[in-house]
């Protein structure tokens, strides 16, 4: 009879690559995933300490599962992701109910890992691997099995953002070869896929201490050659990486969504430079107007940190403007906080609490008078969806996104996920929208079909 794992993903896309990986890993292994943790033989949480929040959730978790251990003596709780790396032997130190940690070169290792746990061994790999053997280690991905995909074009990153702990739990840049890129993509395709999100750290930089790789603007436009492919995306692209080729990919790629997650994090050149950037409101702003030169519908989304150390009125003030001046549709903000290992560890953290919350507060007040209403645009306007499937909302309803990554539901038959319909935007909310679908598209598509 086979085993159950139970397993917990947060954090960023990679993680989500990386979950993919463990999932297949631990199906060779003869485990079965199942919902509930109660149920498992095997309880694994892929984790993510960008920030220090998301690393308490990690430990609370981990916490919790602690009962479940003393009922049953077999089961096994294993750690992997970015808390993994950074903790290491710590955590075995101060949670005496886990059982295994492996950092972020190491899921390879998970079966060998396994087994020595199911033999009494409590183990910890968080070794850093070289470039070349990084590379043969990349997620490969089974074919099909979903309408969009994440794809992964590198991994790590060199920048060394002050207060950014990636370089420090995830490695230092690499990028995967072109040939194999677009190889998993047309398999991917081949397998029923229809969209695909080429991912990394900082997509923008892909290629560039490769001699003779393509730039990522031009592994875009051979991604986007594909047949079969529909619709094409990136994240995450760092601004001063953000060359003129890749602007002009928008404009040229019919098939590239018209979406951006193009992060600010400040709005003031001081802070900019004490985070380590390496560009200004201003070069920043100009990229944005180029961006609209060439593509006039495209739509942003950021991360903004509030509060970084020595963050004057003043200068909150400077991200204010620059928010009101993009119109972000959406933005991702957080609180700063002190990550281990990081350069802005030596700078005094002198915004209070206070402070900070009042100003996030703000921040979102803005956000809350620019987002929503750039979505309300699109009421009464008939877009093409990539249908992805059956709705959570139940209803008879299946959903899908337009080109600005929003989700539709909206009432429809099954058949036509994997397909790109019209459909006409009648109510916005939130995080979503909901449509209708005209019946002369759902006829045309059964009939192609």
């Amino acid at each position: 009879m086979g085993k159950n794992f139970y397993l917990e993903t947060f954090g960023c896309q990679m993680n989500v690559v990386d979950s993919e990986q463990i999932s297949t890993l631990l199906e060779g292994m003869g485990y079965q995933l199942c919902a509930e943790a109660a149920s498992a033989d095997l309880i694994l949480l892929n984790t993510c300490s960008i920030r220090e929040k998301a690393e308490r959730k990690v430990i609370g978790h981990l916490w919790r599962f602690k009962p479940l251990k003393e009922t049953r003596p077999g089961l096994l709780i294993a750690v992997g992701g970015c808390v993994a790396q950074q903790e290491g032997k710590r955590l075995l130190d101060s949670l005496p109910h886990v059982d295994l940690v492996f950092g972020t070169h190491n899921i390879h290792r998970l079966p060998e890992l396994i087994r020595r746990a199911q033999r009494g061994e409590r183990g910890v790999e968080t070794a850093f691997l070289d470039g070349e053997t990084r590379i043969a280690l990349f997620p490969r991905r089974r074919p099909g099995g979903a309408v969009t995909r994440y794809v992964t074009v590198m991994q790590g990153c060199d920048n060394f953002c002050s207060y950014c702990v990636v370089p420090h739990v995830r490695g230092r840049e690499i990028s995967r070869p072109s040939g194999e890129v677009l190889e998993e993509v047309r398999q991917l395709v081949a397998g029923g896929v229809r969209e695909v999100t080429l991912i990394g750290q900082n997509v923008n930089s892909y290629g560039c201490s490769i001699p003779g790789e393509l730039s990522f603007a031009q592994l875009l436009a051979a991604v986007h050659d594909i047949p079969g492919l529909l619709r094409l995306r990136f994240v995450t692209s760092h601004p001063k990486d953000l060359s003129a080729g890749l602007i002009d990919c928008f404009a040229t790629l019919p098939k590239l969504c018209r979406h951006i997650h193009l992060p600010l994090q400040s709005g003031s050149n001081r802070v900019l430079a004490a985070m380590g950037r390496g560009y200004t409101a201003e070069s920043y702003l100009d990229k944005v107007r180029r961006l609209r030169a060439v593509s006039p519908d495209i739509r942003f989304t950021s991360d903004i940190i509030v509060g970084f150390p020595g963050e004057t009125e003043e200068e909150f003030r400077d991200t204010l403007a620059v928010a009101a001046e993009v119109g972000y549709a959406d933005i991702y903000t957080f609180l700063y906080s002190r990550r281990p290992g990081t350069p802005a560890l030596k700078l005094a953290d002198n915004v209070g609490a206070e402070v900070k919350q009042e100003r996030f507060d703000r921040l979102l007040a803005l956000q809350e008078g620019i987002g929503p209403a750039i979505w309300r645009q699109d009421l009464g306007r008939t877009l093409p969806v990539l249908v992805e499937g059956e709705s959570r909302q139940g209803d008879g309803q299946i959903y899908g996104r337009t080109t600005w990554g929003r989700i539709v539901n909206f009432k429809g038959p099954r058949e036509l996920v994997g397909e790109t319909i019209p459909v006409t935007i009648i109510d916005s909310y939130r995080n979503s929208q909901l449509g209708e679908c005209c019946d002369a598209a759902a006829a045309r598509c059964h009939a192609q079909r």
